[in-house]
């Protein structure tokens, strides 16, 4: 039974967020791909006997990791902000709706039943 309900919070918290949480796993995937793209270039360099350049490359890889691993936690740290800001949207909305009056004129016409063209042809 237990097994049951984690497995439907686990489908429906994966199908709500399945945007983030595919964009958060590329950008690990990316940022575990670099270390493979890395050792390639540095046995190219060792190769062509061009060491000088590991010394811009290694910072460059490790600006792109952390780039994907902060951009995956932000992602994931905003994922429930958006859930409060809409609420407070929400209720803002409804405070301004019921705040309004309406003038007696207003107030006539909101009684008063519309009569269209087909209503009238119909009553004579």
């Amino acid at each position: 039974m237990f097994k049951q309900i984690k497995s439907i919070v686990f489908w429906s918290l994966l199908y709500k967020f399945r945007k983030r949480v595919t964009l958060v796993s590329l950008l690990l995937f990316s940022a575990l791909f670099s270390q493979f793209i890395y050792s390639d270039i540095v046995e190219y360099l060792k190769l062509k006997e061009q060491i000088d350049y590991l010394d811009y490359i290694l910072p460059l890889k490790w600006i792109f990791i952390l780039f994907c691993i902060t951009s995956s936690v932000f992602l994931l740290l905003s994922l429930f902000k958006k859930e409060e800001v809409k609420e407070v949207k929400n209720k803002n909305k409804k405070i301004k709706k019921d705040d309004k009056e309406f003038s007696k004129r207003e107030e006539k016409f909101l009684n008063k039943k519309v009569r269209n063209q087909a209503e009238i042809l119909l009553d004579k």
